[in-house]
């Protein structure tokens, strides 16, 4: 099972945003420098995050896009269903009339529960949890100390 490049560089993006929420607007080439993702590429993918109100445009010299809500406040399960079309991992679970044996098939059932328990998963961590592991990560890294607790069980 893979996540496509799509929602994984999605998923950068807007971590990008959020390391970098309180700056004002970021223009994409910066994102794209900082990630090593192509302008183009992004501006693909920053197309249906505006349209879900998860980014907003500032235009003028000192524009680019911005986060319209805190990082605290985002979910990648919220990123991850824009970016993927939805929250199924197979597309019988979201439209079972694609498949005749959608009303007797035990590993429909299957997939269900997986892709619920995913996106349980997902839904419990914020922009603001991936930062905070960002910055526990570097700092692990340039000293040594221990790294953080999982994704999504930090207190608030």
């Amino acid at each position: 099972m893979k996540l496509s490049t799509r929602s994984r560089y999605g998923t950068r993006l807007m971590l990008d945003m959020a390391r970098h929420y309180n700056g004002g607007p970021i223009q994409l080439g910066e994102i794209a420098k900082r990630q090593d993702v192509s302008v183009k590429y992004l501006e693909q993918i920053i197309i249906p995050l505006k349209k879900a109100r998860f980014i907003s445009s500032v235009r003028g010299p000192k524009g680019g896009h911005i986060l319209t809500r805190p990082p605290a406040e985002i979910t990648v399960g919220e990123i991850l269903a824009v970016l993927e079309e939805g929250t199924t991992l197979v597309e019988c679970v979201a439209c079972p009339t694609v498949c005749e044996r959608a009303d007797i098939c035990p590993t429909r059932l299957l997939w269900q529960e997986v892709s619920e328990a995913m996106y349980a998963k997902l839904q419990k961590v914020t922009l603001a949890d991936l930062v905070q592991q960002a910055k526990d990560m570097e700092a692990h890294h340039l000293t040594g100390k221990p790294a953080a607790a999982p994704l999504g069980t930090r207190r608030k």
